[in-house]
């Protein structure tokens, strides 16, 4: 009697994929990561990525782009997340976007006057958490030299014991900053939409 035997070359690549899926499916019981077991303090990554955008009356075109130099720290305070606090500093002169000439016009004394001022600043006063992994932060922004209160939407991605790594996101007015040009072609709402990398210190 002729036993009936499946190929091997036909089970294989059904064992591969149901392999491949059980691998991407979380264990049972696993935990995701949350704010208070990434307590401590970080320094945040040349790999982060700062981009920004500026809308454009009627939905088309636009101004976008991002800031390859930038420095900070944050600390996470695992007890009490509300004692948690970030210092960020940008550098104007950074700003790259799609052509040459939007980028010198936004380095010039039109919009951030990279020449006179050189650095951008934010400081936490406050952090509230919104949920296991997220987190609303205010604090003082300084741009050309004025100051005021801003809030950003933070959201934890990825967490390991030596980085974390998390999207901010948040909207700022640009009228209040002295950079008025181009409204309301343009609009006075800046999006900031930043991925942020920090290694543990």
């Amino acid at each position: 009697m002729t036993s009936l035997r499946r190929p091997m070359g036909a089970a294989l690549p059904r064992a591969l994929v149901a392999l491949f899926a059980l691998a991407g499916t979380p264990a049972l019981g696993a935990k995701a990561p949350a704010l208070v077991d990434a307590a401590g303090t970080y320094r945040i990554a040349s790999s982060s990525t700062v981009r920004f955008s500026v809308g454009q009356v009627g939905g088309s075109g636009g101004i976008a782009g991002s800031f390859t130099k930038f420095s900070g720290t944050f600390r996470i305070d695992g007890d009490d997340i509300g004692e948690s606090s970030v210092e960020f500093t940008l550098y104007p002169e950074s700003v790259n976007s799609t052509e040459g000439r939007i980028e010198d016009f936004l380095r010039s004394s039109a919009v951030f006057d990279a020449v006179n001022y050189r650095t951008v600043t934010f400081r936490s006063t406050a952090v509230s958490q919104t949920g296991p992994d997220t987190a609303t932060i205010e604090g003082t922004l300084t741009v050309r030299g004025k100051s005021r209160k801003e809030r950003f939407a933070v959201a934890l991605t990825d967490w390991n014991r030596r980085s974390i790594s998390f999207t901010i996101r948040g909207s700022v007015r640009r009228s209040p900053y002295g950079m008025t040009v181009g409204t309301p072609i343009y609009s006075n709402v800046v999006e900031f939409n930043m991925n942020i990398r920090g290694q543990k210190r």
